[in-house]
């Protein structure tokens, strides 16, 4: 009902009942094709035990399927119509606030006969004899069109309309005769002509010149189709076409061909055309036939529309057509549009494109010491095609499907190729995976020598080294040096990390200097659609142009108006590019085990409920009284105040020992070990707190013999190395808690097929970060997430509205929990309270 409000999609119908008063009713308006499929699809699965029983004096009866869902739509909308409307006459009231009208009490009752009359023209296609409009080209003659009437009997689908004038003459149609004239008399307003059809009985059609019928078109037909006119037209008027500038693309050899770096955006080259619908015709041409010309004119046996101003747009443009740089070619090229009209592609650009996007087989190097699954190997394949043609990529699959893997590959071919004997290749990573790389490396291709860069004692030592590793701290840091030197190669992990095109850290990475970048991101769209910008602008500069176009040419079409054809156009001009594989599809990995999601709902104790009703009185009222920034850091202090409670009273309040009895969450946790223990399973326990770590590590140790494993941000690479080798490989090492921010990427913990979220993090993408530690590669156990929630909390509340967002299309959470800040006072207030 609201989704029908919000787009239009309801007509007003008026009721006489049986005690007099008119009732009017809002129901769908099944005049528009997609309010008739959304109607006839909720029919169709109407749930079959439903009824609703109508009740008059003389009988009691079933109402059908359509009714019932009119009657329930009804009643929805009056509801939320009335509270938002504020009538200012009775007539607006009879239609927005109270719905029934006595002309009795009205003293008015010419009123509902006339808008009776007034909304029968919405009901015109529920009659059995309804009206056709038929419009034929003259012969011999493009400027003049033939306009007739028609009379369709829907209780006879097959046969052939009849002409106007038979219900004039044809005995069947004398008792609809006057139906039909009422109808005709309604719609004259939108089509004047129809005069001329009742007085001349239907012995007489009518002729309008070009410019005429122009007006009948764009103004009168589209409202007969609407409230119910078929319209008949010939193929050439069923779209009328708009001119539009266009491209036909070319390429020419490259110098560069031979020698292996095929720049293709830099091979083609295009001629300005002028697009009519999908034809494209030489500009010089399509000028000499419209000069002179205006309203409609047949070209191409279509017929364009000639409008003065958009011609003077148009001459303006190949007056002085706009510079196309290579990337804006590509994209047109790839998604074989320009400004949303067709473009054209000689055979050999087509063949280009079509090897563009093909994938070739090419055997992994002899010296990799692994054998790629499948999709690993196409992965492989696909990064040394974009490094061969000279693209960047984006390697985007899942976490754990073994992306580290897929890079070496390809350092090792490039290694086999002597690619890197003089220019070496770049890998920049988080701190905490760059042991991880050392080991992956030092497995799959130990002839490859590696140079970590990085620690105080740090040395750029490229002579006799092929890869050199280094953190995103020092590459940021260290700008200057590591910039000044041409990289083969220019791989960064976990590139979520540059994806704020205004961090230092970003604009440091953009400026290093690589024949072909690659990003490595299990997320590449945390939460809006300009990070996902930021990486293609490091891996393909200026490919998607300034973020300001991009914003105004994707984000606002995609993120803030859900457009479908924009999205396609995105992903058409963005998928050679990249390359994203789920775990969860079997078509990807069929040996991978399920993954499982459990909320678990926890209750507060007394000690818990106390001291949140108590912070949340102290604090919601200061909020009231404060705006802006201020106002942002009290809503946050309030919810980390709020979280450690709901974790345990001895967390907000600082206390070294805690009682696992004083919080619900503890234990709910508490039994959940019990049960993992004693099936002799392992588990990882994520918390966003390095002190909750801590507790949690305290009372897991006070009930039972084994002490669980911590691991926070405070850790060196050494510690964290020996305390994930310990968990993978010790059977006593069974529980492990990790912060998340410290372990929620890069590390394998497969050794768990449990994991439990503590506190949540509230960001989706983090979350589920930090689960495939766990479920990824190498996992042969189905894996159980565990998350805690406390029951009638802000938590809980929270929660709600976040697998309310999770839908693929929406981009738009802030990171982390600084959008709550932006919800109202009242919003506040209703998540807050118990």
């Amino acid at each position: 009902a609201l989704a029908l409000m919000n787009h239009s999609g309801l007509i007003p119908q008026l009721l006489q009942l049986s005690h007099q008063p008119f009732r009017l009713r809002w129901i769908p308006a099944t005049i528009d094709a997609s309010v008739q499929q959304l109607t006839d699809l909720f029919i169709t699965s109407w749930p079959k035990g439903l009824r609703v029983l109508q009740h008059t004096e003389e009988k009691t009866a079933f109402l059908s399927v359509e009714d019932q869902f009119f009657f329930l739509i009804s009643l929805m909308v009056e509801q939320a119509i009335a509270q938002i409307s504020s009538p200012a006459n009775s007539v607006e009231a009879f239609f927005f606030k109270e719905f029934v009208f006595d002309p009795e009490q009205e003293r008015d009752s010419e009123s509902p006969a006339a808008i009776q009359r007034w909304l029968q023209r919405f009901f015109l296609g529920n009659r059995r004899f309804n009206v056709l409009l038929k419009v034929e080209e003259l012969e011999n003659d493009d400027t003049a069109f033939e306009l007739s009437l028609w009379i369709n009997d829907k209780e006879s689908p097959l046969e052939e309309p009849l002409p106007f004038q038979s219900i004039f003459e044809s005995k069947q149609l004398t008792k609809p005769q006057l139906a039909l004239l009422q109808d005709l008399a309604m719609l004259e307003e939108y089509l004047p002509a129809i005069k001329t059809f009742v007085n001349s009985k239907g012995k007489r059609n009518v002729v309008l010149n070009a410019d005429k019928f122009l007006e009948v078109f764009l103004n009168g037909i589209p409202i007969l189709e609407l409230v119910g006119v078929k319209i008949l037209l010939p193929k050439s008027l069923r779209k009328i076409f708009r001119p539009q500038p266009s491209l036909e693309l070319s390429s020419f050899e490259n110098e560069n061909s031979a020698k292996g770096y095929l720049q293709l955006a830099e091979m083609l080259d295009f001629q300005w055309q002028v697009a009519i619908g999908d034809q494209l015709m030489p500009a010089a041409e399509f000028w000499q036939q419209v000069e002179g010309a205006s309203g409609l004119v047949k070209l191409q046996d279509s017929y364009v529309l000639i409008d003065e101003k958009e011609m003077q747009a148009l001459v303006k443009h190949f007056q002085k057509p706009p510079t196309l740089g290579s990337g804006e070619l590509l994209q047109a090229a790839l998604s074989e549009e320009y400004e949303g009209a067709p473009i054209q592609l000689t055979a050999e650009t087509e063949k280009i494109i079509q090897n563009l996007l093909a994938q070739e087989s090419v055997p992994p190097p002899e010296t990799l010491q692994a054998t790629l699954r499948p999709y690993q190997h196409r992965g492989y394949n696909w990064l040394y095609k974009n490094d061969r043609i000279g693209f960047g990529s984006i390697l985007a699959d899942d976490m754990g499907l073994g992306k580290t893997l897929q890079v070496i590959s390809l350092l090792a071919q490039l290694h086999a190729d002597g690619e890197l004997a003089s220019e070496k290749a770049l890998i920049v990573a988080p701190t905490t995976l760059l042991s991880n790389w050392e080991r992956e490396v030092q497995k799959f291709a130990p002839h490859l020598q590696v140079c970590t860069y990085h620690g105080p004692q740090r040395e750029l030592i490229l002579d006799g080294h092929d890869l050199i590793l280094t953190s995103y701290g020092i590459a940021r840091s260290d700008q200057r040096k590591l910039s000044k030197i041409s990289w083969r190669v220019l791989v960064i992990d976990e590139a979520q990390a540059i994806k704020n095109p205004a961090a230092a850290q970003t604009k440091a990475l953009k400026k290093f200097q690589a024949k072909t970048r690659v990003a490595m991101s299990g997320t590449p769209v945390e939460n809006r659609l300009s990070e996902y910008w930021s990486l293609f602008d490091f891996i393909n500069k200026g490919y998607l142009k300034g973020l300001k176009k991009f914003k105004s040419e994707f984000i606002k079409p995609i993120e803030g108006e859900r457009d479908h054809e924009k999205l396609a156009t995105f992903l058409s001009i963005t998928s050679p590019f990249i390359l994203r594989r789920l775990k969860t599809d079997k078509s990807i990995i069929s040996d991978l085990p399920e993954k499982i999601t459990q909320d678990q709902i926890c209750q507060l104790t007394k000690e818990q409920t106390v001291l949140y009703q108590g912070v949340v009185q102290n604090n919601l009222k200061a909020i009231e009284e404060n705006e802006g920034i201020a106002r942002a850091g009290m809503i946050f202090k309030l919810m980390t105040a709020l979280k450690q409670i709901c974790n345990h009273p001895a967390q907000y309040l600082k206390q070294e020992n805690a009682e696992p009895g004083l919080s619900g969450k503890v234990e709910q946790l508490l039994l959940l070990l019990d049960n993992i223990r004693e099936q002799g399973e392992k588990v990882l326990i994520f918390t966003q707190y390095r002190s909750m770590g801590e507790l949690l590590q305290q009372l897991i140790s006070e009930r039972y013999p084994e002490d669980p494993l911590l691991l926070h941000g405070g850790h060196q690479r050494k510690k964290r190395d020996q305390l994930v080798e310990t968990f993978q490989t010790k059977s006593y090492a069974w529980a492990f808690v990790l912060s998340i921010k410290a372990a929620g990427t890069g590390l394998n913990l497969t050794a768990a097929n449990h994991v439990i979220h503590f506190d949540l993090w509230w960001n989706p993408a983090v979350e589920a970060q930090a689960t495939d530690r766990a479920f990824r590669i190498g996992q042969t156990k189905t894996v159980m997430v565990h998350r805690l929630i406390t029951k009638g909390t802000f938590e809980e509340k929270i929660n709600e509205m976040i697998q309310g967002k999770k839908e693929l299309a929406d981009l738009t959470v802030s990171t982390g929990e600084k959008w709550i800040g932006d919800l109202s006072n009242r919003e506040l207030e209703d998540i807050f309270q118990l």
